[in-house]
Protein backbone atom coordinates (compact mmCIF):
# COMPACT_ATOMS: atom_id res chain seq x y z
CA UNK A 1 0.00 0.00 0.00
CA UNK A 2 1.50 3.26 -0.88
CA UNK A 3 2.25 5.73 1.88
CA UNK A 4 0.50 8.88 2.15
CA UNK A 5 2.73 11.86 1.70
CA UNK A 6 3.25 14.31 4.22
CA UNK A 7 5.20 17.52 3.60
CA UNK A 8 6.52 20.02 5.70
CA UNK A 9 6.93 23.60 4.93
CA UNK A 10 9.61 24.88 7.61
CA UNK A 11 12.37 23.02 9.12
CA UNK A 12 12.43 24.53 12.53
CA UNK A 13 11.47 22.93 15.79
CA UNK A 14 7.64 22.27 14.98
CA UNK A 15 9.05 21.25 11.41
CA UNK A 16 11.24 18.52 12.61
CA UNK A 17 9.56 17.59 15.58
CA UNK A 18 6.72 16.70 13.10
CA UNK A 19 8.27 15.03 10.53
CA UNK A 20 9.51 12.45 12.90
CA UNK A 21 6.08 11.57 14.08
CA UNK A 22 4.81 11.59 10.77
CA UNK A 23 7.79 8.74 9.77
CA UNK A 24 6.87 7.15 12.98
CA UNK A 25 2.95 7.16 12.12
CA UNK A 26 4.07 5.52 8.57
CA UNK A 27 3.64 8.73 6.38
CA UNK A 28 5.96 9.27 3.35
CA UNK A 29 7.76 12.77 4.88
CA UNK A 30 9.02 15.62 3.31
CA UNK A 31 10.24 18.88 4.59
CA UNK A 32 10.73 21.79 2.56
CA UNK A 33 12.51 24.85 3.92
CA UNK A 34 12.83 28.27 1.79
CA UNK A 35 15.21 29.51 4.80
CA UNK A 36 18.40 27.98 5.68
CA UNK A 37 17.68 25.04 7.81
CA UNK A 38 20.10 24.89 11.08
CA UNK A 39 22.78 22.15 11.38
CA UNK A 40 21.27 20.84 14.61
CA UNK A 41 18.23 19.78 12.81
CA UNK A 42 19.77 18.84 9.70
CA UNK A 43 21.82 16.17 11.39
CA UNK A 44 18.00 15.02 12.97
CA UNK A 45 16.99 14.51 9.40
CA UNK A 46 19.54 12.76 8.11
CA UNK A 47 19.74 10.62 11.14
CA UNK A 48 16.37 9.64 10.74
CA UNK A 49 16.48 9.51 6.87
CA UNK A 50 13.65 12.23 6.00
CA UNK A 51 14.42 13.91 2.55
CA UNK A 52 14.95 17.50 2.72
CA UNK A 53 16.04 20.84 1.02
CA UNK A 54 16.56 24.28 2.24
CA UNK A 55 17.03 27.24 0.35
CA UNK A 56 13.95 26.78 -1.87
CA UNK A 57 10.53 25.33 -2.16
CA UNK A 58 10.41 22.37 -5.26
CA UNK A 59 6.63 22.61 -5.96
CA UNK A 60 6.71 18.99 -7.87
CA UNK A 61 8.04 17.86 -4.61
CA UNK A 62 5.21 19.56 -2.64
CA UNK A 63 1.85 19.71 -4.76
CA UNK A 64 1.96 15.69 -4.59
CA UNK A 65 0.90 16.07 -0.56
CA UNK A 66 -1.66 14.48 0.99
CA UNK A 67 -1.30 16.86 3.79
CA UNK A 68 0.78 20.11 4.23
CA UNK A 69 1.89 21.05 7.96
CA UNK A 70 3.29 25.14 7.71
CA UNK A 71 5.63 26.36 10.13
CA UNK A 72 3.21 29.35 11.98
CA UNK A 73 5.13 31.91 10.25
CA UNK A 74 4.26 31.10 7.31
CA UNK A 75 1.12 33.43 5.96
CA UNK A 76 -1.71 32.14 4.20
CA UNK A 77 -0.79 34.86 1.48
CA UNK A 78 2.11 33.35 0.49
CA UNK A 79 1.83 32.55 -3.06
CA UNK A 80 2.78 28.80 -2.40
CA UNK A 81 0.37 28.53 0.35
CA UNK A 82 -2.31 29.86 -2.18
CA UNK A 83 -1.73 27.15 -4.76
CA UNK A 84 -1.71 23.96 -1.90
CA UNK A 85 -5.15 25.30 -1.15
CA UNK A 86 -6.59 25.74 -4.32
CA UNK A 87 -4.81 22.50 -5.40
CA UNK A 88 -6.96 20.71 -2.85
CA UNK A 89 -4.33 19.86 -0.71
CA UNK A 90 -5.19 19.98 3.42
CA UNK A 91 -2.89 22.37 5.43
CA UNK A 92 -2.40 21.84 9.18
CA UNK A 93 -0.50 22.57 12.23
CA UNK A 94 1.95 21.03 14.34
CA UNK A 95 -0.15 21.09 17.37
CA UNK A 96 -3.36 19.86 14.67
CA UNK A 97 -1.06 17.20 13.76
CA UNK A 98 0.55 16.00 16.79
CA UNK A 99 -3.11 15.80 18.65
CA UNK A 100 -4.90 13.36 16.81
CA UNK A 101 -2.06 10.68 18.18
CA UNK A 102 -2.18 11.53 21.99
CA UNK A 103 -5.11 10.85 24.51
CA UNK A 104 -3.40 13.18 26.77
CA UNK A 105 -5.62 15.75 28.98
CA UNK A 106 -4.26 19.09 26.74
CA UNK A 107 -4.20 22.28 28.39
CA UNK A 108 -4.15 25.05 25.73
CA UNK A 109 -3.42 28.37 25.99
CA UNK A 110 -3.46 31.79 24.25
CA UNK A 111 -3.93 35.72 24.36
CA UNK A 112 -1.89 38.74 22.98
CA UNK A 113 0.22 39.02 26.02
CA UNK A 114 1.05 36.43 29.08
CA UNK A 115 0.55 33.65 27.69
CA UNK A 116 4.27 32.18 27.61
CA UNK A 117 4.23 33.22 31.30
CA UNK A 118 1.10 31.49 32.41
CA UNK A 119 2.15 28.33 30.49
CA UNK A 120 4.75 28.11 32.25
CA UNK A 121 3.69 28.68 35.57
CA UNK A 122 0.54 26.43 34.47
CA UNK A 123 3.15 23.83 33.96
CA UNK A 124 5.21 24.32 36.85
CA UNK A 125 2.03 23.60 39.44
CA UNK A 126 1.25 20.73 37.28
CA UNK A 127 4.63 19.25 37.24
CA UNK A 128 4.14 18.78 40.95
CA UNK A 129 2.00 16.13 41.02
CA UNK A 130 1.37 15.35 37.70
CA UNK A 131 3.66 14.07 34.59
CA UNK A 132 3.25 16.70 31.91
CA UNK A 133 4.71 17.99 29.17
CA UNK A 134 5.55 21.98 28.22
CA UNK A 135 5.01 22.40 23.93
CA UNK A 136 3.85 24.39 21.59
CA UNK A 137 5.01 27.58 21.06
CA UNK A 138 7.79 27.24 24.26
CA UNK A 139 9.94 24.28 25.00
CA UNK A 140 10.30 21.30 22.66
CA UNK A 141 7.92 20.34 20.09
CA UNK A 142 4.78 18.72 20.99
CA UNK A 143 5.04 16.23 18.01
CA UNK A 144 8.50 15.56 19.15
CA UNK A 145 7.26 15.01 22.64
CA UNK A 146 4.33 12.91 21.64
CA UNK A 147 6.50 10.63 20.33
CA UNK A 148 9.16 10.16 22.54
CA UNK A 149 8.00 11.10 25.63
CA UNK A 150 4.17 10.81 25.66
CA UNK A 151 3.30 12.67 28.83
CA UNK A 152 -0.33 11.69 29.75
CA UNK A 153 -0.85 15.91 30.16
CA UNK A 154 0.55 18.83 28.09
CA UNK A 155 0.25 22.46 28.97
CA UNK A 156 0.19 24.03 25.44
CA UNK A 157 1.12 27.69 24.61
CA UNK A 158 -0.59 28.44 21.40
CA UNK A 159 -0.55 31.55 18.77
CA UNK A 160 -2.96 32.63 16.75
CA UNK A 161 -0.98 31.48 13.82
CA UNK A 162 -1.15 28.05 15.36
CA UNK A 163 -5.14 28.20 15.51
CA UNK A 164 -5.36 29.45 12.36
CA UNK A 165 -4.62 25.90 11.11
CA UNK A 166 -6.51 23.56 13.30
CA UNK A 167 -9.44 21.17 12.31
CA UNK A 168 -10.55 19.33 14.94
CA UNK A 169 -8.08 20.42 18.01
CA UNK A 170 -9.88 20.52 21.18
CA UNK A 171 -8.10 21.48 24.84
CA UNK A 172 -9.61 19.90 27.82
CA UNK A 173 -9.09 23.46 29.70
CA UNK A 174 -8.87 26.31 27.12
CA UNK A 175 -7.38 29.89 28.96
CA UNK A 176 -7.73 32.75 26.70
CA UNK A 177 -5.61 35.26 28.55
CA UNK A 178 -6.31 38.70 26.90
CA UNK A 179 -6.53 40.26 23.33
CA UNK A 180 -5.55 43.60 22.15
CA UNK A 181 -4.48 44.75 18.61
CA UNK A 182 -1.47 42.02 17.41
CA UNK A 183 -0.13 40.64 14.61
CA UNK A 184 -2.76 42.68 12.16
CA UNK A 185 -0.90 42.94 9.47
CA UNK A 186 -1.49 38.95 9.40
CA UNK A 187 -5.20 39.38 9.59
CA UNK A 188 -5.59 42.02 6.79
CA UNK A 189 -5.67 44.97 9.79
CA UNK A 190 -9.54 43.54 10.58
CA UNK A 191 -9.16 43.61 14.66
CA UNK A 192 -12.36 41.19 13.88
CA UNK A 193 -10.40 38.37 12.11
CA UNK A 194 -7.61 38.41 14.91
CA UNK A 195 -9.82 37.67 17.86
CA UNK A 196 -11.90 35.29 15.76
CA UNK A 197 -8.68 33.52 15.55
CA UNK A 198 -8.13 33.46 18.95
CA UNK A 199 -11.50 32.05 19.89
CA UNK A 200 -10.73 29.24 17.99
CA UNK A 201 -9.07 27.84 20.60
CA UNK A 202 -12.58 26.67 21.81
CA UNK A 203 -14.89 26.08 18.84
CA UNK A 204 -14.03 22.54 19.12
CA UNK A 205 -15.01 22.21 23.13
CA UNK A 206 -17.93 20.83 24.88
CA UNK A 207 -19.69 21.26 27.86
CA UNK A 208 -17.56 18.49 29.55
CA UNK A 209 -14.25 20.57 29.01
CA UNK A 210 -13.92 24.18 30.53
CA UNK A 211 -12.70 28.17 29.27
CA UNK A 212 -11.08 30.03 31.23
CA UNK A 213 -11.05 33.37 30.34
CA UNK A 214 -10.11 37.32 31.26
CA UNK A 215 -13.92 38.82 32.67
CA UNK A 216 -12.22 42.07 32.28
CA UNK A 217 -11.20 42.17 29.22
CA UNK A 218 -13.97 43.49 27.28
CA UNK A 219 -12.82 42.10 23.84
CA UNK A 220 -13.97 38.74 25.20
CA UNK A 221 -16.84 39.52 27.02
CA UNK A 222 -18.43 41.37 24.00
CA UNK A 223 -17.47 38.58 21.93
CA UNK A 224 -18.75 35.90 24.06
CA UNK A 225 -21.44 37.34 24.08
CA UNK A 226 -21.95 37.19 20.38
CA UNK A 227 -20.45 33.76 20.09
CA UNK A 228 -20.99 31.60 23.42
CA UNK A 229 -19.04 28.51 23.39
CA UNK A 230 -20.16 25.04 24.12
CA UNK A 231 -17.73 24.52 27.16
CA UNK A 232 -17.82 25.34 30.89
CA UNK A 233 -17.02 28.78 31.84
CA UNK A 234 -14.90 29.82 34.13
CA UNK A 235 -13.68 33.77 34.27
CA UNK A 236 -11.54 35.71 36.05
CA UNK A 237 -11.05 38.89 37.15
CA UNK A 238 -9.50 41.77 39.61
CA UNK A 239 -12.77 44.01 39.70
CA UNK A 240 -15.50 41.39 39.80
CA UNK A 241 -17.08 38.87 42.04
CA UNK A 242 -16.95 35.44 40.15
CA UNK A 243 -19.06 32.74 41.23
CA UNK A 244 -17.74 29.91 39.76
CA UNK A 245 -14.08 30.84 38.75
CA UNK A 246 -11.22 33.51 40.34
CA UNK A 247 -11.85 37.07 41.40
CA UNK A 248 -9.68 39.07 43.61
CA UNK A 249 -10.83 39.94 47.58
CA UNK A 250 -8.94 42.12 49.07
CA UNK A 251 -5.19 41.00 49.00
CA UNK A 252 -6.87 37.30 48.22
CA UNK A 253 -6.96 35.54 45.36
CA UNK A 254 -10.32 33.82 45.89
CA UNK A 255 -10.54 30.64 43.00
CA UNK A 256 -14.23 28.49 43.18
CA UNK A 257 -15.11 25.31 41.25
CA UNK A 258 -18.15 23.39 42.03
CA UNK A 259 -18.11 24.74 45.18
CA UNK A 260 -14.65 23.94 46.36
CA UNK A 261 -12.54 27.08 47.26
CA UNK A 262 -8.80 27.85 47.24
CA UNK A 263 -7.81 31.15 48.98
CA UNK A 264 -3.97 32.45 48.35
CA UNK A 265 -3.26 35.72 49.68
CA UNK A 266 -1.35 37.99 46.86
CA UNK A 267 1.54 39.31 48.80
CA UNK A 268 3.32 35.93 48.70
CA UNK A 269 3.00 35.71 45.03
CA UNK A 270 6.51 35.48 43.37
CA UNK A 271 5.97 37.60 40.11
CA UNK A 272 4.78 40.89 40.60
CA UNK A 273 2.07 43.11 39.05
CA UNK A 274 -1.30 43.47 38.58
CA UNK A 275 -0.72 41.83 34.96
CA UNK A 276 1.01 38.60 36.94
CA UNK A 277 -1.99 37.97 39.54
CA UNK A 278 -3.88 37.43 36.74
CA UNK A 279 -1.67 34.96 34.87
CA UNK A 280 -1.74 33.75 38.76
CA UNK A 281 -5.41 32.84 38.40
CA UNK A 282 -5.27 31.43 35.54
CA UNK A 283 -2.68 29.18 35.92
CA UNK A 284 -4.37 28.13 39.30
CA UNK A 285 -7.61 27.50 38.44
CA UNK A 286 -6.36 24.83 35.88
CA UNK A 287 -4.32 23.38 38.79
CA UNK A 288 -7.61 23.61 41.19
CA UNK A 289 -9.50 21.77 38.08
CA UNK A 290 -6.44 19.59 37.81
CA UNK A 291 -7.22 18.38 41.40
CA UNK A 292 -3.53 19.50 42.16
CA UNK A 293 -3.38 20.19 46.34
CA UNK A 294 -4.24 23.60 47.91
CA UNK A 295 -0.98 23.68 49.26
CA UNK A 296 0.43 22.69 46.28
CA UNK A 297 -0.09 25.67 44.25
CA UNK A 298 0.54 28.27 47.29
CA UNK A 299 3.99 27.06 47.32
CA UNK A 300 4.66 27.15 43.51
CA UNK A 301 2.81 30.00 42.94
CA UNK A 302 5.62 31.37 45.52
CA UNK A 303 9.03 30.11 44.26
CA UNK A 304 8.00 30.09 40.50
CA UNK A 305 11.28 32.19 38.63
CA UNK A 306 9.43 33.38 35.92
CA UNK A 307 10.59 33.46 31.86
CA UNK A 308 13.22 34.19 29.90
CA UNK A 309 12.98 37.81 28.22
CA UNK A 310 9.98 38.81 30.60
CA UNK A 311 10.76 41.39 32.58
CA UNK A 312 13.79 39.91 33.46
CA UNK A 313 16.25 41.51 36.19
CA UNK A 314 19.72 40.71 34.29
CA UNK A 315 22.34 43.00 36.23
CA UNK A 316 22.45 45.91 38.48
CA UNK A 317 25.83 48.66 37.43
CA UNK A 318 26.30 51.44 39.38
CA UNK A 319 23.01 50.77 40.83
CA UNK A 320 21.06 51.12 37.72
CA UNK A 321 18.79 48.11 37.09
CA UNK A 322 19.28 46.83 33.56
CA UNK A 323 15.63 44.83 32.69
CA UNK A 324 15.34 42.33 29.67
CA UNK A 325 12.06 42.60 28.23
CA UNK A 326 12.49 41.35 24.96
CA UNK A 327 9.31 39.43 24.43
CA UNK A 328 7.31 42.50 24.54
CA UNK A 329 6.63 42.17 20.82
CA UNK A 330 3.11 44.90 21.19
CA UNK A 331 2.25 47.66 22.77
CA UNK A 332 0.09 46.21 25.25
CA UNK A 333 2.83 44.20 26.82
CA UNK A 334 5.40 47.15 26.79
CA UNK A 335 2.16 48.72 28.24
CA UNK A 336 2.53 46.62 31.08
CA UNK A 337 6.66 46.80 31.57
CA UNK A 338 6.22 50.57 31.89
CA UNK A 339 3.14 50.25 34.74
CA UNK A 340 5.09 48.09 36.92
CA UNK A 341 8.64 50.83 36.62
CA UNK A 342 8.65 52.26 39.77
CA UNK A 343 12.18 54.69 38.73
CA UNK A 344 13.17 56.56 36.21
CA UNK A 345 13.64 55.00 33.06
CA UNK A 346 15.91 54.65 29.93
CA UNK A 347 13.13 53.08 27.76
CA UNK A 348 15.02 50.68 24.46
CA UNK A 349 12.20 50.97 21.85
CA UNK A 350 11.84 49.42 18.42
CA UNK A 351 11.51 46.69 15.55
CA UNK A 352 9.33 45.61 12.90
CA UNK A 353 5.71 47.69 13.72
CA UNK A 354 2.51 45.60 12.79
CA UNK A 355 0.25 48.35 12.53
CA UNK A 356 1.28 49.82 15.95
CA UNK A 357 -0.93 52.52 17.96
CA UNK A 358 1.40 53.98 20.91
CA UNK A 359 -1.06 56.31 22.33
CA UNK A 360 -1.62 54.16 25.34
CA UNK A 361 1.67 54.40 26.68
CA UNK A 362 1.68 58.05 26.36
CA UNK A 363 1.07 58.49 30.46
CA UNK A 364 3.88 56.41 31.43
CA UNK A 365 6.51 57.95 29.09
CA UNK A 366 5.16 61.15 30.45
CA UNK A 367 5.47 60.07 33.96
CA UNK A 368 8.77 57.17 33.96
CA UNK A 369 10.59 57.21 30.87
CA UNK A 370 13.67 60.00 31.47
CA UNK A 371 15.19 58.85 27.66
CA UNK A 372 14.32 56.75 24.79
CA UNK A 373 17.01 54.79 22.52
CA UNK A 374 15.31 53.32 19.32
CA UNK A 375 16.24 50.53 18.05
CA UNK A 376 15.09 49.64 14.41
CA UNK A 377 15.79 49.93 10.87
CA UNK A 378 13.08 52.42 10.59
CA UNK A 379 12.36 54.60 13.45
CA UNK A 380 9.95 57.18 12.14
CA UNK A 381 6.67 56.59 14.07
CA UNK A 382 8.61 56.08 17.26
CA UNK A 383 10.34 59.25 16.88
CA UNK A 384 6.95 61.01 15.63
CA UNK A 385 5.09 59.61 18.22
CA UNK A 386 7.89 60.42 21.02
CA UNK A 387 9.97 62.77 20.12
CA UNK A 388 8.21 65.83 22.07
CA UNK A 389 7.86 64.08 25.19
CA UNK A 390 11.45 63.24 26.42
CA UNK A 391 14.59 65.82 26.19
CA UNK A 392 16.63 62.73 25.07
CA UNK A 393 15.83 60.31 21.84
CA UNK A 394 18.28 58.59 19.97
CA UNK A 395 18.40 56.50 17.11
CA UNK A 396 20.92 53.02 16.48
CA UNK A 397 20.66 49.70 14.83
CA UNK A 398 23.34 47.96 16.87
CA UNK A 399 21.92 46.29 20.30
CA UNK A 400 25.47 47.18 21.71
CA UNK A 401 25.56 50.74 21.02
CA UNK A 402 21.82 51.11 22.37
CA UNK A 403 23.37 49.28 25.70
CA UNK A 404 26.26 52.21 26.05
CA UNK A 405 24.00 54.80 25.83
CA UNK A 406 21.79 53.77 28.24
CA UNK A 407 24.88 53.49 30.34
CA UNK A 408 26.00 56.48 29.76
CA UNK A 409 22.00 58.55 30.11
CA UNK A 410 21.21 56.07 33.16
CA UNK A 411 22.05 57.14 37.11
CA UNK A 412 22.04 55.73 40.47
CA UNK A 413 18.77 54.36 41.32
CA UNK A 414 17.18 54.33 37.97
CA UNK A 415 16.49 51.51 35.42
CA UNK A 416 17.17 50.53 31.53
CA UNK A 417 14.14 49.04 30.05
CA UNK A 418 14.35 46.77 26.86
CA UNK A 419 10.90 46.31 25.89
CA UNK A 420 10.07 47.10 22.30
CA UNK A 421 6.91 46.97 21.77
CA UNK A 422 7.45 45.57 17.96
CA UNK A 423 8.74 42.45 16.33
CA UNK A 424 12.32 41.75 15.84
CA UNK A 425 13.15 40.57 12.88
CA UNK A 426 14.46 43.38 11.07
CA UNK A 427 17.73 43.51 13.41
CA UNK A 428 17.41 39.87 14.70
CA UNK A 429 16.24 36.46 14.25
CA UNK A 430 13.70 36.61 16.98
CA UNK A 431 13.09 38.29 20.32
CA UNK A 432 15.52 35.70 22.25
CA UNK A 433 18.78 36.77 19.92
CA UNK A 434 17.27 40.24 20.91
CA UNK A 435 17.12 39.39 24.29
CA UNK A 436 20.26 37.56 24.69
CA UNK A 437 22.40 39.86 22.39
CA UNK A 438 20.74 42.84 25.60
CA UNK A 439 22.39 40.71 28.16
CA UNK A 440 25.23 39.83 26.65
CA UNK A 441 25.92 43.99 25.99
CA UNK A 442 24.72 44.58 29.73
CA UNK A 443 27.73 41.95 30.76
CA UNK A 444 29.96 43.12 28.39
CA UNK A 445 29.58 46.45 30.36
Amino acid sequence: MKKERLVILGGGESGVGTALLGKAKGYDVFVSDQGIIKEKYKEVLIHNEIEFEGGKHSEEKILTAKMVMKSPGIPDKAPLVKQIRANGIEIVSEIEFASKFTNATLVGITGSNGKTTTAALTHHLLKQELNVGLAGNIGDSFAKQILEKNHPNYVLEISSFQLDDIKGFRPHIAVLTNITPDHLDRYEYQFENYIASKFRIAENQTKEDYFIYDADDEVIEKWLKAHPVQSTLLPFSLTKTIENGAYLDKENIKITIDNNQIIMPTKNLALEGKHNIKNAMAASTVAHLLKIRKQTIRESLENFQGVEHRLENVLKINKVQYINDSKATNVNATYYALESMDAPTVWIVGGVDKGNDYQELFQFVNEKVKAIICLGVDNKKLMDSFGNMVDIIVETEYMSEAVKIAYKIAEAGENVLLSPACASFDLFENYEDRGRQFKDAVRNL
